[in-house]
This record gives C-alpha cells, sequence and structure tokens, in this order.
C-alpha cells in the first residue's frame, strides 16, 4: 500500500479469483485465508490473467491535447485492433518513455471487456463488497523495479506458470513491453503428459511429481515424458524471445526469471538456462513478508501485496476495478453538503438560506450537464465510428464503379470495333474477283497478289504477267474508268524478261 493506504487500512487482502484463493496480510506476514468476508479497514487487490485483456503498443500525435489524449487513444484502439463498436471495452494505457520519437507518443494499451470483470469477479464481490484494484498481472512485475528488488538496466523476461495460466511478459529498462499467453498451464501441462505417457494420470498425483521430484535424481517412470515438456515449453519460449528482439527493435534478452504458483522441485530457471542459454533465476524475491505458517505463498499474491505499497500515482495507473468503495462521508459530495449546512447552522446561519439553495441548484445543474456529457460524447464517438464506416463504403463502392466503369468501356470498344468490323469491312474476295474477272479479256495473267493494310490504308498488289506491255497498260486503263472513285490504281513500271519473252509489272489498288 502507498503511504495513502497505509494510514487508511490495517490490512491487505489479495485475491485469485481463477482459482478462488486469498491471502490476507497484516503488517508483513502472509498467510492463506479461506473465511473471508466485508471488512471496511481491509484493502482489497485482484489481478487479471493475460488472456483476460488485450495489449497492444499504439502512438498517437504529440499535438493531442493532454485533456483529449484518452479519447484518442480509445477512438485509435477501436480502429487499430478492430474492436467492436457494440461491446463496452474499459481502457487503459501507460506511456512508454523508452521510445524516442519527435511527432508521436507510444502507449501501451490494456483493454478488457466490462462483462469479463463483472463475471470473473463477481463470486468474490459477493464476499468482500468491494475490490479496490484490478490489475493485469504482467503490470505487479513493475512493483519489483520500483522497490528496488531489480537494480539492473536492460532487457529482463519473467516467466509464471499456474494452474490455470501461464505467461511471459518482457520488460525493457524497467518499463513493461510486452506479454503472452503461454499454452503450458498446469491444468494443460497435465493433459499433454497423459497424451505423451498413454495413460491417464490424476492431475493430484502430476503435481504431487512436479512438487517432490527432482529430474537429476529421478528413477520415476514419469521423468521422460516431463523432460519432452520441458523441452516443448522452452522451445515455444524461444520463439517468443526471437519476435520480441525483432519487433521491439531489442539486442538480446538479458536475464530471465523463471517460477511458479507451486514450490517445484526442478527449478525452472536452471532448465530455462540449459535450454535458452540465457543466465536465468528463480521469480523468487526477498518481498520483505514472511508466511505467517511458514508455507509457500503463490509469487502472483507476493507480487500484489507489495504492489499496494507503491506510491499512488503508481498504482492507480492502470486500474480496472468496477468495484470500487464509496469515499468516506467526509469526502461525498453529500456529506459535504451535509457538513457545511451544519458549519452554517453553528454559525448562526451566517450564510442565507437563498445562497445555500442556489448553491445546491447548481450542484445539481453540473451534475446534469456532467451526464449531458457523457451521452454527447458516447453519441460522438459512435458518430464518429459510423462516419469512419461510411467513408470506407464509399471508397469501396468508388473503386466497384471505376472497375465497372472500365468494363463497360472493354466492353463498348469491343462492340465499336465489332461494328466497324461488320460495316466497313473490305470483303477482299469480292474485290479481288471485281479486279481480276476481266484479265483474261486483256490477255493478262495474275502471277501473285498480297494484300496490306497499313496506317488504316487497305492496299492489293497483283503481279501482272503479259505477252504485250500493251495488254497491261489496257487492263490499267480500263480498270481505272471503271472503279474511279473506289479504287486508286498505281503502276510504276513494266519490265520485260527477254528470257522468257514476257513483261512483268505491279499494280497496286488502294481502297478508298
Amino acid at each position: 500500500m502507498g503511504e495513502n493506504t497505509q494510514q487508511s487500512f490495517s490490512s491487505v487482502l489479495s485475491v485469485n479469483t481463477y482459482n478462488d484463493t486469498f491471502v490476507n496480510g497484516v503488517s508483513s506476514f502472509l498467510k492463506y485465508d479461506t473465511d473471508v468476508n466485508f471488512d471496511k479497514e481491509q484493502y482489497s487487490i485482484a489481478y487479471l490473467n493475460t488472456k483476460d485483456f488485450i495489449n497492444a503498443q499504439i502512438s498517437i500525435s504529440k499535438n493531442v491535447p493532454e485533456e483529449d489524449l484518452y479519447d484518442a487513444v480509445s477512438t485509435k484502439a477501436y480502429d487499430e485492433l478492430a474492436l467492436d463498436q457494440a461491446i463496452a471495452y474499459k481502457i487503459q494505457y501507460i506511456e512508454l518513455f523508452s521510445t524516442i520519437d519527435g511527432e508521436n507518443r507510444f502507449f501501451n494499451v490494456f483493454i478488457v471487456d466490462s462483462a469479463t470483470i463483472t463475471e470473473r469477479f463477481e463470486s468474490t464481490v459477493s464476499k468482500i463488497k468491494y475490490i479496490d484494484t484490478i490489475i493485469p498481472s504482467p503490470l505487479l512485475i513493475k512493483s519489483i523495479y520500483s522497490k528496488g528488488l531489480i537494480t539492473s538496466n536492460g532487457t529482463h523476461a519473467f516467466i509464471y506458470f499456474q494452474a490455470n495460466n501461464a505467461f511471459i511478459s518482457i520488460y525493457n529498462d524497467k518499463e513493461y513491453i510486452f506479454s503472452k499467453t503461454l499454452d503450458y498451464s498446469f491444468i494443460q501441462l497435465h493433459e499433454k503428459f497423459c497424451e505423451l505417457y498413454g495413460e491417464k494420470i490424476p492431475y493430484d498425483e502430476f503435481i504431487n511429481f512436479l512438487q517432490k521430484e527432482d529430474l537429476k535424481t529421478s528413477d520415476s517412470p514419469y521423468k521422460e515424458f516431463v523432460i519432452k515438456l520441458y523441452k516443448d515449453i522452452f522451445a515455444n519460449i524461444s520463439d517468443i524471445v526471437t519476435y520480441v528482439k525483432r519487433a521491439y527493435d531489442l539486442k538480446a534478452i538479458e536475464h530471465i526469471y523463471a517460477g511458479a504458483q507451486i514450490d517445484m522441485a526442478t527449478k525452472l530457471d536452471e532448465i530455462s538456462e540449459f535450454e535458452l542459454r540465457i543466465p536465468s533465476s528463480c521469480f523468487e524475491f526477498d518481498y520483505g513478508f514472511e508466511s505467517a505458517d511458514d508455507e509457500y505463498i503463490d509469487q502472483i499474491h507476493s507480487l500484489m501485496h507489495l504492489y499496494t505499497i507503491l506510491p499512488d500515482e503508481e498504482r492507480y495507473l492502470c486500474n480496472f476495478t468496477t468495484f470500487e468503495r464509496p469515499p468516506k462521508f467526509t469526502q461525498r459530495d453529500s456529506g459535504k453538503l451535509i457538513l457545511v449546512a451544519a458549519a452554517a447552522l453553528i454559525l448562526g446561519f451566517a450564510y442565507p438560506v437563498s445562497y445555500w439553495i442556489a448553491t445546491y441548484a447548481q450542484s445539481l445543474q453540473i451534475k446534469s450537464l456532467n451526464n449531458e456529457y457523457i451521452v454527447l460524447h458516447n453519441d460522438r464517438i459512435t458518430r464518429q465510428a459510423i462516419i469512419k464506416n461510411r467513408n470506407a463504403d464509399k471508397d469501396k463502392y468508388t473503386m466497384l464503379l471505376e472497375q465497372e466503369d472500365d468494363e463497360f468501356n472493354s466492353k463498348r470498344k469491343t462492340l465499336v470495333k465489332i461494328h466497324d468490323v461488320k460495316v466497313n469491312y473490305i470483303m477482299k474476295a469480292k474485290i479481288l474477283t471485281t479486279l481480276t474477272k476481266n484479265l483474261n479479256k486483256y490477255r493478262v495473267r495474275l502471277e501473285s497478289l498480297s494484300f496490306n493494310d497499313i496506317d488504316e490504308k487497305k492496299i492489293f498488289e497483283l503481279n501482272l504477267v503479259s505477252y504485250k506491255d500493251i495488254n497491261i497498260t489496257k487492263l490499267v486503263k480500263y480498270l481505272t474508268s471503271i472503279h474511279e472513285g473506289k479504287i486508286n490504281f498505281s503502276l510504276e513500271k513494266i519490265a520485260y524478261d527477254k528470257e522468257n519473252k514476257k513483261y512483268f509489272s505491279t499494280l497496286k489498288a488502294e481502297i478508298l
């Protein structure tokens, strides 16, 4: 507890709602408590597993004023993470100061569905009425740095296994940057162990093996299968470490702290150092607490108790509780009003009744305006989301329209071309028939012909042969006269072949 908390509460109750365990802390002694109930002098703290919240890093322009920062972070979180607009999320964030950018500020954002908080802590609240702090579990590690239990800078990984959850969390220069759920809770490990072993082993027997049997000396038939499990675990962690180094531009993970909610015979830090080749230590620190009955206390419970003694400005950075206790009577609006009224009576009605009524009316007006602001603010956020969706739809339909327009133009060009071919296509066979039907009449023979379409000019070339050049001349004269205005004829020369005693010429006919 911070200094203010220590003055206000006589004890601390840490809650693990995932296995329904409670640890009561009085002075520096911790003890599991099975019979808890409401105590107004007791400060309560609980945590959220990594599976129950969404975590991401987002950037916000430095030009955004502080009073608009929450709205900007919330809006960007909904946009970038594609959050369902219909779900009421609680959003908290912590600014990252190690990331330097001249234009943007960076934040680690934590997002929780309000319904998840209600469902998860409903049974706990029925017993103790209020929960003062609910914090994402990876952020509990911050207290280790704040209290000086780890003094070195650099990049550290924290791995922790529980019955129903396991996670890895990365801190860089004492600042939280990343966490991820591992699919290796003790319940999941038990299921995978049974699959490897080929036989269903009771869960309690599996946990007892982990607590009692050191893999270095054990001769149990379970040993080789547990070793396989550990290799799978740390192979997965190795992949995560590789990803984090690349994604956050880290040179190396300099130290790993590994632990579990039970006291295990085989130390996880030794396995970690062997498998990952990274210096490792046990996830156990000198928190300054003692177990009242000398029993092993889950490290998460110890971290929660350590977290409560941080200064208030650190403890309230990321609090997701919706089960806050009402403020003290003197801090409530109604309490203040009664005290003011009593003071006024004691002072002999020093202030006029009319002034009191005006003050009360103004407080009601302020409350009404605050309620109106909340409604308008929610309406603004909703409309902004709708506008964004409409703009996205507009862009989509504009693109579809452009595609349809391109398809239409393509089909139109095809139809125009078909029409042009159909209407204006030159009937080559018919023209050739017209040009060659009089060859015999003038004793001219067609040796070969060709057709060229150059720059939209359609030209027939007829290679003519005759024993007399006058026959070719007469033929050209005749064709020119009967096809005038339709076909343009040109004859460059008539060549004579002495050997064959024939005249050769190329007649070009350009269709007009």
